[in-house]
């Protein structure tokens, strides 16, 4: 079933009522582009990585003002709460000059940092692809228009929910009204200042206890002017952080699904195409798929990500990718370096990282990856 319906872009976009405008298309080629980084041709997987990483993903801090009960970082301390440094953060890219796409969101909130648009313009004045994902409740007027003025090319809003007390279960505060209204407002400012990017989308993770709000978080959607939504697959622990945590097993819809719970996938599908919504998943893939298991046997053999990006999080550490602090307790057993240590270069093929790349091409993956592959949150 296809749900890579067409994004409307703001107003005056259009050249005709049935196309894109030349800037529109150009827009939405480069951001299917971006999301599909990963998916290279098959070179002869090694240890050693034989071209420079092509998206770093920069944790601008990891500090938070939410309480989600599907995130590590409520129940446990993973690092010192910090912003990254301005130097170390500048210095990161300036390693990389031709990197490709930047993501400056990990465990954290990424507009907590006062100066997030200014880390925004440092990398589009490079030409760097950036976005990141926020949880709304600081998209104000003026954080908003420096937002667009610097150029973002992505907001990703994670909402997870279409109503109040859902919301609250699932983030830990209640504060969905704000953030709805925060969202309208901004999409309602791109219009008045025909801008078209960044570009606006609603993320709900796929949870049992929220699967029925999908629907109408579709229509939600619409009615802020939001024309992308995201079913995002819940990464959980075997063994849960906490009796409060959502982030378990029996609370994931991966493999698991009822019909009632297909059919209301399924009615989201067709609230979207009636209203002229994308309605995809993460991953570049459609909402069904995205919640079935591609390859049995062994499906961390589908992860590229040690072969094409980097996650350092605010303190430096470097980590193999953004899923990995959630799907195993501690970073110890996936660190791969410190880069307030070391460049990025000597990290990149260094001893770690050959180790973790070379046991995920076999049958005994590192533990971060084992109940992995498949293609999480871009």
């Amino acid at each position: 079933m296809s749900t890579l319906l067409p994004i409307l872009p703001p107003d005056g976009l259009l050249e005709q009522q049935d196309g894109f405008s030349p800037a529109a298309q150009a827009a939405e080629e480069d951001k299917n582009r971006m999301r599909r980084y990963f998916q290279k041709t098959e070179d002869a997987l090694g240890p050693v990585a034989h071209h420079e990483p092509v998206c770093l993903y920069l944790e601008t801090t990891n500090r938070c003002n939410l309480l989600c009960t599907t995130c590590p970082r409520t129940y446990e301390q993973l690092e010192p709460e910090a912003d990254m440094p301005w130097d170390l953060f500048t210095s990161l890219i300036d390693q990389y000059p031709n990197i490709a796409r930047v993501v400056l969101h990990g465990i954290g909130e990424p507009m907590l940092v006062k100066d997030i648009a200014q880390r925004v313009k440092y990398l589009k004045d490079r030409g760097v692809y950036v976005l990141f994902n926020t949880n709304g409740t600081l998209l104000n007027e003026v954080n908003g228009k420096a937002l667009i003025d610097a150029g973002l090319d992505e907001l990703r809003v994670s909402l997870d929910a279409a109503e109040s007390d859902v919301y609250q279960m699932v983030r830990g505060k209640d504060f969905f009204d704000k953030i709805v209204e925060n969202v309208g407002r901004f999409t309602a400012m791109q219009r008045e200042l025909n801008a078209p990017k960044p570009r606006v989308s609603l993320w709900l993770t796929g949870l049992r206890e929220t699967v029925d709000q999908l629907p109408n978080f579709v229509r939600l959607a619409h009615r802020v002017g939001v024309f992308e939504v995201y079913l995002q697959r819940l990464v959980f622990f075997d063994d849960p952080m906490s009796d409060k945590s959502l982030a378990r097993a029996e609370s994931a819809l991966f493999e698991h699904t009822t019909a009632r719970e297909e059919a209301l996938i399924q009615e989201a599908e067709d609230v979207a195409k009636e209203l002229g919504v994308m309605f995809s998943a993460s991953g570049a893939v459609d909402p069904g798929e995205s919640i079935k298991q591609q390859k049995d046997d062994a499906p961390w053999s589908l992860c590229r990500r040690p072969w094409s990006l980097m996650y350092i999080t605010a303190n430096g550490r470097v980590l193999p990718c953004c899923i990995a602090p959630f799907s195993m307790k501690g970073y110890g057993a996936f660190t791969l370096g410190n880069a307030t240590q070391a460049s990025l270069k000597e990290i990149w093929n260094g001893g770690e990282y050959q180790r973790f790349r070379e046991g995920l091409l076999t049958s005994a993956p590192p533990p971060a990856c084992a109940n992995c592959g498949l293609r999480w949150s871009l």
